[in-house]
C-alpha cells in the first residue's frame, strides 16, 4: 500500500484547472450575459478555481467611493444626477487594478467591458492578446423573467427572498423580523422584460467584437452552479481528463 497522499478530486479538479490556465501566460477571461444570467456567481467561482482575480466594477466602484478616491467622488456626481458614468470612468477604474500585483496572474472580467469603446480600450491596454476568452452565458429570456421577477425583499430589514428558489416560511412575512415583502419597481415582470430587451440590443455589438476576434465561447448558463462552472470549464479547455 502507498503512503502517498492523495488530493480529493475537486481539489485536485480545482489545481488541474489552475495550472492549465496559468501555463500558456496571463490568463484573462471575460463574462458576459443578461442580468440575472449568474455572472457574479460564476466569476467567483472561476476565481476560486483557476486562482486568478475577480475583477467586478460593481464592486470597485463601491470601494472607490467608500474610499473617497478622485474616481469615486466622480462617480458619485453621475449617480446622484442619475446619469449612467462615461466610459472613460469606468475604463480608469478597470485598468488601473491590471496594474497590481494580484492581477499580474490574470482576471476575471465580471460586468466589463459593457460596450465595444471599453472593449477597444482593454485590447489597448493588454495587447490584442491580452484577453484570451470571452464566455458568453446564455439563459432563455423566460427563465430569466422568473428569476428576476420573483424576488422579494423585506421592508423592514431588507432581508431578500424569492418566490420559487428561496421562498420565506409564512408567505408575505420575513423569516427574520417577520416584516412585510414586498416587490420592488424595477423587479415587476414588465419592468424586467423591458430592460432585458434592452440589455439584448447593448450587448449584440460586444458580442460581434469578441466573435470577429475568435474569442467568443457561448456556454449555457440554464443549469446548476456547478454544472455551469464545468460547462465553462470545458469551453475553455480546462477541465482535466476523469479517471
Amino acid at each position: 500500500m502507498s503512503g502517498r497522499a492523495t488530493a480529493p478530486r475537486g481539489a485536485r479538479g480545482a489545481s488541474d484547472a489552475r495550472v492549465a490556465a496559468g501555463s500558456q501566460g496571463v490568463a484573462r477571461f471575460v463574462l458576459l450575459g443578461l442580468v440575472g444570467v449568474g455572472k457574479g456567481t460564476q466569476a467567483k467561482r472561476l476565481s476560486a478555481r483557476l486562482g486568478l482575480a475577480h475583477l467586478a466594477t460593481g464592486d470597485l466602484l463601491r470601494r472607490h467611493q467608500e474610499e473617497g478616491t478622485e474616481l469615486g467622488l466622480l462617480a458619485k456626481g453621475y449617480m446622484e444626477r442619475g446619469e449612467l458614468l462615461p466610459d472613460d470612468v469606468v475604463i480608469r477604474m478597470v485598468l488601473g487594478e491590471l496594474e497590481k500585483e494580484a492581477c499580474r496572474p490574470g482576471c476575471i472580467f465580471d460586468g466589463f467591458p459593457r460596450t465595444v469603446e471599453q472593449a477597444l480600450a482593454l485590447d489597448r491596454a493588454v495587447g490584442p492578446e491580452g484577453v484570451r476568452k470571452v464566455l458568453y452565458l446564455q439563459v432563455p429570456e423566460e427563465v430569466l423573467l422568473r428569476r428576476l421577477s420573483g424576488r422579494l425583499v423585506c421592508r423592514r430589514c431588507q432581508t431578500p427572498y424569492h418566490r420559487e428558489s428561496a421562498p420565506p416560511r409564512v408567505e408575505g412575512k420575513c423569516d427574520v423580523c417577520r416584516g412585510e415583502l414586498y416587490q420592488r419597481a424595477d423587479d415587476r415582470p414588465e419592468v424586467v422584460g423591458r430592460r432585458l430587451q434592452v440589455q439584448q440590443e447593448e450587448l449584440v455589438p460586444l458580442l460581434n467584437y469578441y466573435a470577429r476576434q475568435g474569442k467568443l465561447l457561448r456556454v449555457n448558463g440554464d443549469l446548476g452552479m456547478e454544472a455551469v462552472e464545468e460547462a465553462i470549464l470545458a469551453a475553455l479547455g480546462l477541465l482535466a481528463p476523469r479517471g
